[in-house]
């Protein structure tokens, strides 16, 4: 895969991207709604293992530095349903560069592999779940307190999922 968008470009993984990826993977803050932040070991194995020897991941570069800021998990589960999910470093919050690579890949998707459906599902019910009403998804449903978060609290699982009529359509 390779799209470019103003401000990122968005490519397959390699092994060069161990560092810039335990700068994401390796922060608490970063992980706090997924699992325990990541050893440099753990990212390389899950860099060698999953991005790369699955192909089920992309990596995204921020333009103008050429530094890769962020992870976007992206594979299909079944034949035309693809899952999306997103980590950016820390210092890239808040500036719009996840929502700008989340469209592309869900439009790379939806038009250049005939996709159905994309969906996402997480813990977070502000941020991660504010992004995916703004990608245009729509909440798919909720499981109550249905996994604990990384300080053992039972937390909500909310699951939500975007067709390409609506996506088209928007």
């Amino acid at each position: 895969m390779h799209i470019e968008t103003q401000r990122v470009v968005i490519r397959n993984y390699t092994m060069d991207d161990a560092k810039d990826l335990y700068a994401i993977l390796g922060n608490a803050e970063v992980m706090k709604n997924c699992e325990p932040a990541y050893s440099f070991e753990k990212t390389s194995h899950f860099l060698s293992e999953f991005c790369i020897g699955k192909n089920a991941a992309v990596a995204v570069d921020h333009r103008d530095s050429g530094r890769m800021i962020g992870y976007i998990l992206f594979h299909p589960l079944v034949e035309d349903v693809y899952e999306i999910g997103w980590f950016f470093n820390r210092d890239f919050w808040g500036q719009g560069y996840a929502y700008e690579s989340c469209r592309a890949v869900i439009d790379y998707a939806f038009h250049r592999l005939d996709a159905h459906k994309i969906f996402a599902e997480t813990i977070d019910g502000v941020k991660s779940v504010g992004l995916m009403k703004k990608l245009g998804m729509q909440l798919e449903g909720i499981q109550r307190s249905h996994t604990r978060d990384n300080d053992g609290n039972w937390v909500d699982f909310y699951l939500y999922g975007l067709l390409r009529d609506g996506w088209e359509a928007g």
